[in-house]
């Protein structure tokens, strides 16, 4: 089943992957274009003169979809600089051709000159234009733009999401790693407090516990000790009395009496 599901999404994408183009393949009038200059350069007597113009050509004609699909910064570009490019291409083939044959050689040489010099100036054109495109001010393009990756025109003057971001990928990075440690200590920071506050409320209702029940405990022992200190009292009270009766040798009735009789 697994294999099947293969063979059925296979040709999607290969289709997909035949159909990613670049700025210059938009039309398919300059590949054709490319096509037919380099023919002309190339005499006939040349072996494996099909194979040569092949090659040139499809590494001439993806130079364009290499350079837009590194980067999204590297996908928007003004029609009038994609014709530039073509015109400053297609008299690189015209000087060529007006050069004297000198070999299999010495043209791949050249070929490779010109496919490096287009992808320098393709790169530093789509770079300029994005920092345009794509500045925080918004400055105004003019003319229509080219969607490199889909090949549609557009009329849009300033360009956000998917069209633009950071130039620098590391400083995009660092910034993700700043804002994940930030949000980190914010929720370090603030779950200390929360314990913190936790703890400190804890801490103190069980020392108004523990002052409840340290009063109650005292306030009893006090009306104890009180109690007993009367009752100790009580005791010497009624033992000086007792004392005094022995004493005298009589109770303290009959000598009332005998006051009274006197």
């Amino acid at each position: 089943m697994r294999d099947l599901w293969i063979l059925l999404f296979l040709p999607l994408f290969l289709a997909a992957f035949h159909g990613v183009k670049g700025c210059l393949e938009c039309d398919p009038k300059f590949t054709e274009d490319v096509r037919i200059l380099l023919e002309n350069l190339v005499p006939l007597e040349v072996p494996e003169r099909n194979q040569l113009l092949e090659r040139q050509h499809k590494e001439i004609t993806h130079i364009s979809s290499k350079v837009s699909h590194k980067d999204k910064m590297l996908r928007l570009l003004a029609v009038r600089n994609v014709v530039k490019l073509r015109v400053w291409l297609k008299d690189e083939f015209y000087r060529l051709g007006n050069e004297t044959w000198k070999g299999v050689f010495i043209i791949r040489g050249k070929l490779l000159a010109v496919r490096q010099n287009l992808e320098n100036k393709l790169t530093q054109i789509l770079k300029n234009f994005s920092e345009v495109a794509c500045s925080e001010d918004c400055i105004v393009t003019e003319g229509p733009v080219l969607d490199c990756w889909t090949c549609l025109r557009m009329t849009t003057r300033c360009f956000r999401g998917e069209y633009c971001q950071d130039d620098d990928p590391r400083e995009a990075e660092n910034r993700e790693i700043s804002l994940y440690l930030i949000f980190t200590a914010e929720a370090v920071i603030l779950a200390s407090a929360v314990l913190l506050f936790h703890v400190c409320v804890t801490h103190r209702r069980k020392m108004r516990q523990i002052r409840r029940t340290l009063k109650t405990y005292l306030e009893k022992k006090l009306e104890e000790l009180v109690e007993i200190i009367y009752k100790d009292e009580k005791k010497d009270s009624e033992f000086g009395k007792s004392n005094t009766q022995s004493l005298t040798g009589q109770p303290p009735n009959a000598e009332s009496e005998m006051k009274t009789g006197t």
